[in-house]
């Protein structure tokens, strides 16, 4: 059994050695600045216009945040950014921060930013697909993502069917398998531990908990957990965020060594204490690239199996919920945790040395001390269990959608069981190796995604060029609204009668 698992951990090395290698982190990035190119840099260009449709329209237009009717198998698109985001913001923002800055020195928060500013235009271009490429099933509920959009997209080009069609499937496979990893057992796993640790929790009490409270969500499907995760990201975000913002007001007096340092850092314009950061430039590169990934998702193809459900009839307005997706993510929730470590005085900012003896979540728990006491350790391991559990339910979700794929809607239930019971499983077991097997699928999600949305690139570009005609240029051009001509002309005669409604009404 022994030579079993250690040929099986040697391969599992090999494959992710290539998976969260640099040379797929650079395809990772590089789809993101071909995206950025093709739509003329939307997330700056049109900057204005998506945050006040996503953000700004929370506070003023109400169809954003609206509940659909009981019988409605749609969410609304606060519902599904919400999911999407209980599924991304997760163990990466806390101990995915602490591990790059350990691993990879300040710098590694720069290339953070790098890759999430060009992910925003990855997620992006995969929700557009979502939504141009999903269709109905059976119980008249959406279906869209990597596996629909391969199939049906890349699917319809010339001599591609076979392909579309093979690479649909083993991303489904890879999804279903990387539920149970990153998505479920390796999240459970960090709460029972940080419970344990900071409360003395036994971690077979912790998984019998979480699993009859997955049961009670997960049972009641997308809606269920649309609601659930509505009321619980933000409220977990903002108290996280309050109290990482406290770290950093009482040490304000860093903040120019903390910026000064990540610029430095990023470019290999600091000494390197003793070795022990490693080849300096490259090892910030290849860190903050792979974390920033690992946080944000962006290009693994994950979160738009969500979004594919929301209630639009615009395939680009679901599009800018996955920019805000990522910079909400990212940009603000990462750095926050990269901001309270580094002027917590626990990293040396001249060398970028982490001085702490901590690591991953401990680390950034450490830095939380400094300000708080013992209650910082506390407070670290109820914010893990908000988010490693809301990334479980938002992931069970993407795995039922690939089970449905493989094996149809009926058999769903069968998923949700097996899915479930691996809740105590990862909460009692060593999952070195497990942790490590999911990571490697996780990432092998993103090879048949990438080819999908690379192959359907011009797609992409051609749906956001007619939207910006007609919605913001005001021109009279016939909507990309789907792939599908059923579902194109009824949202077409939707939109139609959404725009006779002021005039119906005399205003």
């Amino acid at each position: 059994m022994e030579k079993f698992l250690s040929t099986v951990e040697n391969v599992n090395n090999a494959v992710n050695g290539f998976v969260w290698g640099l040379p797929m982190l650079v395809l990772l990035v590089g789809t993101g600045i071909l995206m950025t190119c093709l739509t003329k840099f939307f997330q700056i260009s049109h900057f204005k216009h998506w945050v006040s449709n996503t953000i700004g329209g929370i506070f003023k237009d109400s169809h954003v945040t609206a509940h659909t009717k009981k019988n409605d198998t749609q969410i609304s698109q606060f519902q599904s950014l919400c999911t999407a985001l209980a599924a991304t913001i997760g163990t990466g923002n806390i101990a995915g921060v602490a591990a790059a800055i350990a691993s990879g020195g300040p710098g590694a928060i720069f290339w953070m930013w790098i890759v999430a500013f060009f992910g925003m235009m990855t997620n992006f271009s995969e929700n557009v697909l979502g939504i141009y490429y999903r269709r109905r099933n059976e119980r008249n509920e959406w279906c869209g993502g990597a596996m629909y959009y391969l199939r049906d997209g890349l699917g319809s080009k010339p001599g591609c069917k076979v392909a579309g069609s093979v690479l649909a499937v083993l991303f489904s496979i890879f999804c279903i398998l990387a539920s149970f990893g990153i998505g479920n057992m390796g999240q459970i796993n960090s709460i029972a531990v940080n419970m344990n640790t900071a409360f003395g929790i036994p971690s077979i009490v912790t998984g019998i908990l979480l699993m009859i409270l997955a049961s009670l969500v997960i049972v009641g499907g997308l809606k269920r957990i649309a609601s659930v995760t509505e009321k619980l990201v933000p409220f977990m975000a903002i108290i996280y965020m309050v109290g990482a913002i406290i770290v950093c007001i009482m040490h304000i007096d860093q903040l120019g060594a903390v910026f000064t340092s990540i610029i430095k850092s990023a470019f290999g314009l600091r000494a390197v204490g003793g070795g022990i950061v490693g080849s300096g430039v490259a090892m910030a590169v290849q860190w903050g690239m792979k974390r920033g990934v690992f946080s944000n998702e962006a290009g693994l193809g994950s979160s738009v199996i969500v979004h594919s459900s929301s209630n639009v009839r615009e395939p680009v307005v679901q599009g800018m919920w996955g920019i805000f997706e990522v910079f909400a993510d990212t940009i603000i929730v990462c750095s926050i945790t990269a901001f309270a470590v580094l002027s917590s005085g626990l990293v040396d900012l001249e060398t970028g040395v982490v001085t702490s003896s901590q690591v991953s979540t401990a680390l950034v728990a450490e830095a939380f001390s400094t300000v708080f006491g013992k209650f910082g350790y506390a407070f670290i391991a109820i914010a893990i269990l908000l988010f490693a559990f809301s990334t479980t339910l938002g992931w069970s979700q993407y795995g039922s959608k690939a089970f449905e794929y493989l094996f149809g809607r009926k058999n769903i239930k069968f998923y949700h069981i097996i899915f479930v019971v691996f809740i105590v499983v990862g909460a009692t077991m060593d999952l070195t190796l497990a942790w490590d097997l999911s990571d490697t699928f996780n990432g092998m999600m993103a090879i048949p995604n990438l080819i999908g949305v690379l192959s359907l690139s011009g797609t992409v570009m051609q749906i956001t060029h007619n939207y910006v005609q007609r919605v913001i240029l005001h021109q009279n051009v016939k909507p990309m609204l789907s792939a599908i001509d059923d579902i194109q002309a009824l949202h077409e005669k939707e939109l139609n009668d959404k725009e006779l409604e002021p005039i119906a009404s005399g205003e």
